[in-house]
């Protein structure tokens, strides 16, 4: 059975963490679910239009193998917000599932409601003052437990190419890497 993934969408998401973690994903053979926490289209950051497959209240009650949020602003905050996807998310940590913030995200949506307690994580470095400096790393991508964290646009291939080696395994990450021609 083919392993899911849910990746939260909203007005100001940053979409080349977005179409980054919805591509790579797929590429690998996991069935990815886009979903908006507003309108159904929303306008990214840079103001690329994306369509999501999904409000986030028709996702509520399912279980995604993976959670990955992109960042950008006011795309965090907007995630943050949504009380469906922070419910979704505390059952994915309570459950031991994976769930992954990048950018803005890890510390405006995980932190914010707690998702990062006794965690490692990272995010982008001028937000890096938000989580308490015991649990900042500086590395691009940060796994800790079923935790994923990583730090921005540049960042976003690494973070998506490291949820492919923990969802499906390390064989396909590495054979959609080569594909995308990043090693």
């Amino acid at each position: 059975m083919a392993k899911t993934a849910l990746v939260p969408i909203a007005d100001g998401t940053e979409e080349i963490e977005a179409a980054c973690l919805i591509d790579t994903l797929r590429r690998a053979g996991v069935e990815v679910t886009v979903a908006s926490v507003g309108a159904l289209q929303v306008t990214a950051s840079r103001g690329m239009k994306i369509v999501a497959d999904a409000s986030i209240a028709d996702c509520t009650g399912r279980v995604y193998d993976c959670i990955a949020l992109p960042g950008g602003m006011p795309g965090a905050e907007h995630l943050r917000d949504s009380a469906p996807l922070i419910a979704m998310l505390r059952q994915q940590k309570d459950a031991g599932r994976l769930y992954a913030a990048i950018c803005a995200s890890p510390a405006v949506v995980l932190h914010h409601h707690g998702l990062l307690e006794g965690v490692k994580a990272t995010c982008y470095p001028a937000m890096q003052s938000q989580l308490h400096p015991s649990q900042v790393s500086h590395d691009r991508v940060v796994v800790d437990g079923p935790c994923v964290t990583s730090q921005g646009p540049a960042t976003a291939v690494e973070f998506a190419l490291k949820l492919v080696e923990l969802l499906v395994d390390p064989a396909k990450a590495k054979d959609v890497a080569g594909a995308m021609l990043v090693i």
